[in-house]
């Protein structure tokens, strides 16, 4: 029997027996019920051993501490002075002794020494049994070892395979018993790696990751040699250390995702669910995390740099890598199979007109009229579904601004890699803890008309900042850019006369109209097709307003020939719509003559096959 002294969070105490295997939760089938909202069904386990008490974290989020340290999985045996800390309650195991050895008095309501000494027998009945079946699975484990190591000597004996370097990468074997091996050995190592060192001690701030990385190599290292007697013959030793380093310090299996060029978007549904996309397609990815912590770990080594926090009270927040890559968390309660992280990449090398006109994502002659407008200090619009690419067009059109222009871009997460030397980027803010402190896009966007900006770049207009990009547009900040979710350019509209509603001004419709004729020129469309395909496939221009409705006149756009070619594209061409923009005119005078030619319609002799 174990005797525990509880102390409740509103001070008062009580002290209970339970059996020497107790489960603490919330649960009405637990040994030890904790009634609280923030315990979990079965919170943690009490279990006695021959080696004294041990204590079981059973993974749920709010997790155990023992004197002030939070338990990474199991702690122990515990001593008679140890505080054990569960959601606001303070529990001290005060009976504690080895099964040989003296137990203190039992309480008064406790069960007979007959009923104690039968459950000790019991208890080392079960450990015995469990001792004995480890023991014969392992040694079942290293004979099938013994007998593969031979046959493969057998093998390279008869046929020597040539000398090549071996590779480290991050592919699991096809063989699904070698796979859960991989797992299982990850985690046992990264389980003792947190016995061994606290991580949460290191003042990560002023520790360089290379020097984290190399301590923390060490320790694997260490814990791998004194397992090597253990370790199976055809897993990876190098390996292992590697999954195991980038799980504790890294971003565990997504280290290699993020490297990888032909991966877009990293999307992990829950710790044994990871799929990427490439090439606008969705894959699963065989490797996984070791489970929940380890994907909350990653999250808060994303955010706390930033400032950012992400708990029960605060369970979603978006923040971005070093790179500038978006990404996005929501953990539980919300997320109700566990931990969601979605990552969205950003490409190593800055991408330039070129490189989409390479890619077939827009025509030379689109892109030269973008240039043009840009530096001719046309206010445009980017509009686009999700994930059609408006960011990346975004930040390739702000790259065409002079270099001698004083640039403010205005984002929820900083993503624009801008190559001006006159540039301010400012970021918002979400609440804190009390739920004060916010600073939103609307009142960034305000604060830039005080800094004298010749450009205002807006990562994405979402809500009421809508109408202070207007406003700034319409008063003297010509050439600004943003983007919005729309599918088409008259979609886009109409989405920008809701969002200047959002303000709260009570403005006629007819103001907000004429509000936006007057400030906007052109609106660039993106969009992402079902084969995966990103495309400009529209470049309209604002021509004004008649019987009191917004007039438009689409000036180049993409033939689609409705269907997917052999290699998986959808195939079309670009063409102009024969109509000249109204402001040729005023572009021609400020030296920035274009080719009337690109206006004309008709499929080119050579077409911009995408």
């Amino acid at each position: 029997m174990l005797q525990i002294d509880i102390t409740h969070p509103d001070g008062a105490s009580q002290s209970v027996q339970v059996d020497d295997d107790c489960v603490i939760g919330k649960s009405a089938q637990c040994e030890l019920r904790l009634d609280s909202w923030r315990v979990g069904k079965e919170h943690a386990r009490l279990c006695r051993t021959p080696a004294g008490v041990l204590l079981d974290d059973l993974g749920t989020f709010g997790g155990v501490s023992v004197n002030g340290q939070r338990v990474s999985s199991q702690h122990g045996p515990l001593k008679a002075s140890d505080e054990i800390r569960i959601a606001g309650y303070s529990l001290r195991v005060t009976e504690i002794g080895t099964l040989g050895g003296v137990v203190q008095a039992a309480h008064p309501r406790s069960r007979s020494d007959t009923a104690a000494t039968r459950n000790r027998e019991a208890t080392e009945t079960l450990l015995e049994s469990r001792l004995l079946a480890e023991a014969a699975q392992r040694k079942a484990l290293e004979e099938r070892d013994a007998q593969r190591a031979q046959a493969r000597s057998v093998a390279s004996a008869a046929a020597p395979a040539p000398a090549v370097p071996p590779s480290y990468g991050l592919v699991l074997a096809p063989d699904p018993a070698l796979k859960q091996r991989e797992f299982e050995w990850r985690r046992r190592v990264h389980s003792k790696l947190l016995e061994t060192m606290d991580l949460r001690r290191h003042d990560v701030s002023s520790m360089s990751d290379e020097t984290l990385r190399k301590e923390t190599e060490q320790f694997i290292r260490q814990i791998l040699r004194s397992l090597k007697s253990e370790l199976p013959a055809d897993l990876n030793e190098d390996l292992l250390c590697r999954q195991v380093l980038d799980e504790a310090v890294g971003l565990g299996p997504l280290e290699d995702l993020l490297a990888d060029e032909s991966v877009s978007e990293v999307m992990v549904n829950r710790f044994d669910e990871i799929y990427v996309e490439r090439g606008g397609r969705l894959t699963r990815h065989p490797l996984t995390f070791t489970g929940d912590r380890a994907v909350l770990g990653v999250i808060e080594r994303i955010v706390a740099p930033l400032g950012r926090r992400i708990d029960e009270s605060s369970p979603m927040v978006d923040a971005r890598l070093k790179d500038g890559s978006r990404v996005n968390a929501i953990i539980p309660p919300l997320a109700l199979k566990g931990a969601c992280l979605t990552i969205r990449k950003f490409s190593k090398r800055k991408l330039g007109a070129q490189d989409l006109v390479r890619f077939g994502a827009i025509s030379p002659a689109m892109a030269s009229f973008l240039e043009i407008c840009v530096k001719a200090r046309k206010n445009m619009i980017v509009s686009g579904g999700t994930g059609s690419g408006k960011t990346t067009l975004l930040n390739i059109l702000s790259n065409f601004i002079p270099a001698g222009e004083r640039v403010i871009t205005v984002e929820d997460a900083a993503e624009l890699k801008l190559d001006h030397e006159h540039l301010i980027s400012l970021e918002s803010r979400p609440a804190n803890v009390e739920g004060k402190g916010a600073v939103y896009i609307r009142d960034l966007v305000k604060n830039t008309l005080r800094m004298r900006p010749d450009r205002i770049v807006v990562g994405e207009c979402r809500g009421a900042e809508a109408l202070d990009m207007l406003q700034a547009m319409n008063t003297g900040h010509e050439g600004s850019l943003t983007t919005l979710h729309a599918n088409t350019p008259r979609d886009g509209l109409a989405r920008l006369e809701t969002m200047v509603l959002m303000a709260g001004m009570d403005l006629p419709l007819t103001a907000i109209r004429e509000q936006v004729t007057s400030a906007v020129d052109l609106i660039v469309q993106q969009t992402r097709f079902s084969c995966g395909t990103r495309m400009v496939t529209s470049i309209t221009e604002v021509a004004g307003m008649e019987s009191g409705k917004i007039q438009l006149q689409e000036l180049f756009r993409f033939h689609n020939q409705g269907y997917i070619g052999p290699e998986g594209r959808v195939q079309g061409w670009f063409e102009g719509c024969d109509l000249v923009p109204s402001f040729y005119e005023e572009l021609r005078a400020t030296g920035h003559a274009l080719d009337m030619d690109i206006f004309k319609s008709g499929k080119p002799a050579l077409a911009a096959q995408a």
